[in-house]
């Protein structure tokens, strides 16, 4: 029995067969292709002349030519940081959401009776998100971290109660990129962006003497800076409040595992990156971006809300809400018109964080810190020589990274002075051995964060509960 021939390649991807074609211009009423694009293109905008395209590949081929152009590139271990950091991604993420087209072909879950599972995957992701910033609303999600802080700009400036020339204060330790994008933002918007020194501005009167007494609706800071350095900002945050501003924190995820929550020392709006959370850096995106506010900003946020219903039959079921802020809906007049969310990304961090558990996220970015601080007193003690020309000269035994012993070293808690450097830490949970759950978990309504499950479970994909502060 003769095999039949596979379909070439665009023939298998691209447009229907001879058959199929037939149909719909039968359906339509016209005797051909050509005719049917003679009836429906102007003139004015059609080409006369074929495409000057040549004959495509078979796919074998093009997956040759794309490893040869791959094969030029040179991996090496990216030192740069600022907010893009290697990581790695459990198999089980790997195999079950990156590579699993159930997952990375989804899209927007408009339609909640097909979308339960993507719903319930993204709920997670705010539920982790809320848990480590300490703010009860957050979205799901955004494109980066830097278009983020941009977001939570005009989010402030919609939401502030300032007066026309209101300027937002920029932290001059923010991300150099995030810098970029606000700036780039607020110029057609009008606003006027301030950068500044923050250290040392713990008052109403000190903020708005270092802007020349103009008004203020909002203040952007990082947490921790780029230069690595964790600031107190309870201070500046009760003095921006005095002016009638808002503050935002851009806030890496992996280090408010240990950190204090941003909304305990004043933040009304929280921003990032969930690259850390097992996303590889892939030359420098995509990332899923995050925001997080309180109850009172929640109608003026940009992104997706997932929230919690009940079904006919009385069982919880999971929905978009507040969907009447979004592009689909309310076009012009939108909170935002950036429309990626980065769902694939944010089900890939969500579950990052389930098969870790809050402890092993503790333990995590414990570690990572341990390994920079072991590099920086190597370099501080003189112990890392390196020759432009040999690297033989280089001590790998006197220099080598260690990981952080059992118990971890203690992290350092808050001073109670407005010029301290560091800000208290939380005390890691008592680990869960047990990976079962009794019942299925019960998520929170984007209005209320109190049927919280703390129970969790891989197989349902649920975070281990909140964390102790």
């Amino acid at each position: 029995m003769t095999q039949p021939v596979p379909p070439a390649f665009a023939e298998r991807h691209i447009g229907p067969g001879d058959a199929e074609t037939a149909a719909m211009l039968e359906a339509v009423g016209s005797p051909s292709l050509d005719a049917l694009i003679d009836a429906a293109i102007p003139d004015g905008i059609r080409t006369e002349t074929p495409l000057d395209i040549p004959p495509a590949d078979s796919e074998q081929a093009v997956i040759d030519e794309l490893r040869r152009i791959a094969s030029r590139n040179t991996v090496v271990t990216s030192m740069i940081g600022m907010g893009y950091y290697g990581t790695h991604t459990p198999p089980v993420v790997k195999r079950n959401i990156l590579e699993n087209p159930a997952w990375y072909t989804a899209y927007t879950p408009y339609q909640p009776e097909i979308s339960q599972g993507r719903l319930e995957a993204l709920l997670n992701f705010q539920t982790v998100v809320s848990d480590l910033t300490g703010l009860p609303v957050a979205n799901a999600s955004m494109l980066d971290e830097a278009t983020a802080a941009a977001e939570a700009m005009t989010l402030m400036r919609r939401a502030a109660k300032a007066k026309d020339g209101a300027v937002v204060v920029l932290d001059s330790r923010l991300l150099p990129q995030t810098t970029a994008v606000i700036e780039t933002r607020a110029l057609p918007l009008g606003i006027e962006c301030v950068t500044l020194d923050l250290d040392g501005i713990d008052s109403a009167d000190s903020l708005s003497f270092a802007v020349d007494g103009r008004p203020v609706f909002g203040v952007i800071v990082q947490y921790p800076g780029k230069d690595g350095q964790i600031r107190d900002y309870r201070a500046l945050a009760e003095g921006a409040h005095g002016l009638g501003a808002l503050v935002t924190a851009a806030a890496d995820l992996l280090a408010l595992t240990v950190l204090e929550a941003p909304a305990l020392w004043g933040a009304d709006v929280v921003v990032g990156t969930t690259q850390r959370f097992g996303v590889p850096m892939g030359f420098g995106g995509p990332h899923a971006g995050y925001m997080a506010v309180g109850q009172k900003l929640s109608r003026t946020m940009p992104g997706r809300l997932v929230g919690v219903s009940v079904d006919v039959e009385g069982e919880p079921g999971y929905r978009l809400a507040l969907q009447t802020r979004e592009q689909h809906i309310r076009r012009e007049k939108a909170t935002s018109n950036i429309c990626t969310a980065q769902v694939l990304l944010a089900v890939m961090a969500s579950m990052y964080a389930v098969w870790h558990g809050p402890v092993g996220l503790r333990e995590i970015a414990v570690r990572t810190h341990s390994h920079a601080r072991a590099l920086a007193d190597a370099l501080r003690a003189g112990e890392w020589r390196s020759s432009p020309t040999s690297s033989s000269t280089r001590s790998p035994s006197r220099c080598r990274v260690r990981p952080a012993r059992s118990p971890p070293r203690p992290w350092p808690t808050a001073s109670t002075s407005a010029s301290s450097t560091t800000t208290t830490c939380r005390s890691a949970p008592t680990r869960r051995r047990s990976r079962r759950t009794s019942k299925p978990c019960a998520p929170p309504s984007v209005s209320t964060r109190r049927n919280r499950s703390r129970s969790s479970s891989p197989s349902t994909g649920h975070w281990h509960g909140p964390r102790s502060t």
